[in-house]
């Protein structure tokens, strides 16, 4: 069955504040998206855009923040979360969720969003400005720059590609913590949260992660052609812009988080002190200098 807009007709969450919604990429792929907030909500409408292996489950939080005056659209990129894993692997690259994005886009009738993108999020939302830019009224750059420092690379690409299967969430847990010891979650449930976004458990009993480990391949098979993207921070043009970084992020440097501000005279930054790669998007500094962008747009 499928609604007015062309989605299969969304599953409300009675007590979690969104509606589950599914619809199809022009290859024919299911794709999976969260909406929050009303259609008629006045104010323009929020598409979030989730890191390279991550997924709508980490904006929960901040959806709901947004909620009550803005409509807030979250999606699974394929391959990751409940997206359909793509036969091919060599469909898991910008232009491609690009164009995702823009069917989601049309799909939700939803013209003209505020981008918040973490991460590999950020750089497609810049991408958004330069292929369309009447859709982009302004956009969230969570620990991300046109500038990827190559240790932080380096090292997503190689936890991305090899599954670590866990028994339980309690040892998935304690495998993150060793991995990511700059988080700055403060909680167990908080950690539990990410846990939970993290991995799905499998036929065998096992948690394994929530994304297709193919990713790998494609990131590896582009490295020799990594892009000049300063041509894409620059079309975000005098759109407004937040810039968030995590203090000992090694992802994007300070050094570069400097040159975006330098490009963007008008840039809003906020850095999150103690944290990595990347700022969950609930600490105080990142709140408030949330609250304070989404007061202007």
């Amino acid at each position: 069955m499928k609604d007015d807009t062309g989605a299969v007709a969304a599953i409300a969450r009675d007590g979690q504040g969104y509606r589950e919604r599914r619809f199809h990429a022009q290859d024919g792929l299911e794709l999976y998206y969260r909406e929050y907030g009303s259609s008629a909500a006045e104010r323009i409408p929020v598409l979030c855009l989730p890191g390279l292996t991550r997924n709508s489950r980490d904006f929960h939080d901040l959806a709901l923040r947004l909620a009550p005056q803005r409509r807030v659209l979250a999606m699974d990129y394929r391959g990751r979360g409940r997206s359909a894993r793509d036969p091919d692997w060599r469909n898991y690259r910008p232009e491609t969720y690009i164009s995702d994005i823009f069917d989601l886009l049309a799909v939700a009738d939803a013209p003209k969003i505020v981008a918040v993108g973490t991460s590999m999020g950020g750089l497609l939302s810049m991408g958004l400005a330069a292929y369309r830019p009447t859709c982009l009224a302004g956009a969230v750059l969570n620990d991300i720059g046109p500038d990827v420092d190559p240790e932080g690379y380096r090292r997503i690409l190689t936890y991305i590609g090899a599954d670590r299967p866990h028994p339980d969430y309690a040892a998935a847990i304690a495998d993150m913590r060793e991995l990511f010891p700059s988080l700055s979650f403060q909680t167990e449930a908080a950690w539990q949260r990410l846990a939970e976004g993290t991995y799905r458990r499998g036929d065998d009993g096992l948690l394994h992660f929530d994304w297709d480990i193919s990713l790998a391949q494609a990131l590896a098979a582009g490295q020799a052609r990594y892009p000049d993207l300063w041509p894409l921070f620059r079309a975000l043009g005098k759109r407004p812009v937040l810039a968030l970084r995590g203090a000992v992020s090694d992802v994007l440097s300070q050094a570069t988080f400097d040159r975006m501000a330098q490009e963007k005279p008008d840039l809003l930054r906020a850095v999150v002190p103690g944290v990595g790669h990347v700022p969950a998007l609930d600490e105080k500094e990142s709140l408030l200098a949330l609250d304070d962008f989404f007061a202007r747009i």
